[in-house]
């Protein structure tokens, strides 16, 4: 990592030199969640509450990741001491072909991003390790150059991994919970190879929780030791600092995945935390006003930031810089 690189990095990091940072780049999803207590989610609805966000929960993270299509607005408002990542990707995929196949915003560049305030770039890709050859050499390729335009811009390059089942498996299926580990672990070691130039890797953890005997409600995918192993094998898959994402479960589970995680031996290096902290929020936003909204991210939105700087406290490991 060049010298700028580092120094942009750090500017993500806490001073435990963990991330600890808060994610709301989302678009399409922002939108459904929004549609649940409105007819239509419109662009004002979506710049307005990412930008409460941003006020009011900034001062209590490291870093902040957001969208360039609504998120600019907040950039401005954030705490002038959290860093800042910018999305790179289009929201969602093309379903009328195979392979969920990746692709930048229109009248963005890594450049671009940088010249914007960017402290980061991130790029989301779905993966499956299992796909047919011609459709992952295609994301390879992609990410390639996706890595070589971050080093020519100096800009560190943070690859969002989220894995699926090709063939259809449902994500949140007992099926797709046996399967999972390998899609997980073995994306991460493809993606951990020097070409890519990948500099963080935000990634699931490798099991689903709600299938772990003790957390599971129902069916049992994983007993405690067999999950357990799964993590230490996810810190193994790459030599490159890697963060969680919440993936939309609960506050209180996703506090929960991380203790997991390090009573299994777990290296992550923080996370990059979203609904799990601010979804109830949007319900309180729309059908309560932007006041009612600012006084929940005050109290519960900061209590959700609180309770998860207090955990990765306890369980992050530092990066080496």
């Amino acid at each position: 990592m060049s010298e700028l690189k580092n120094k942009r990095l750090r500017k993500i990091l806490n001073e435990q030199n963990v991330i600890a940072a808060l994610a709301i780049d989302q678009r399409g999803a922002m939108k459904k969640m929004i549609t649940r207590y409105k007819k239509e989610a419109t662009s004002e609805d979506i710049i307005e509450f990412k930008t409460l966000v941003s006020k009011e929960l900034t001062p209590y993270t490291s870093s902040i990741l957001l969208d360039p299509e609504y998120g600019l607005p907040a950039a401005k408002q954030k705490d002038p001491e959290s860093g800042l990542l910018l999305a790179y990707e289009k929201t969602g995929y093309d379903a009328t072909i195979p392979g969920r196949l990746p692709d930048i915003l229109d009248v963005w560049s890594v450049r671009r991003l940088k010249e914007t305030g960017a402290d980061a770039c991130k790029f989301l890709l779905y993966y499956d390790v299992d796909e047919a050859k011609e459709i992952n050499e295609q994301k390879h390729a992609f990410i390639e150059r996706l890595g070589s335009e971050c080093v020519a811009e100096e800009l560190p390059f943070f690859l969002e991994l989220v894995s699926y089942d090709a063939a259809g498996l449902d994500a949140n299926s007992m099926d797709y919970a046996k399967v999972k580990p390998h899609k997980v672990n073995d994306m991460m070691k493809v993606f951990s190879d020097e070409k890519y130039h990948v500099d963080v890797l935000k990634v699931e953890v490798p099991v689903n929780m709600n299938f772990v005997e003790g957390y599971a409600k129902d069916e049992v995918a994983y007993t405690q030791e067999v999950a357990a192993k799964y993590y230490a094998e996810q810190s193994a898959a790459t030599q490159l600092p890697f963060i969680f994402l919440s993936a939309g479960v609960s506050a209180s589970l996703f506090r929960d995945t991380l203790r997991f995680a390090k009573n299994a031996g777990s290296t992550f290096n923080g996370v990059l935390c979203g609904r799990a902290t601010w979804a109830n929020g949007v319900e309180v936003f729309i059908k309560d006003g932007k006041e009612a909204a600012i006084e929940w991210l005050r109290t519960q939105g900061k209590k959700n930031i609180d309770e998860l700087n207090e955990v990765l406290e306890e369980t992050a490991t530092s990066i080496k810089l």
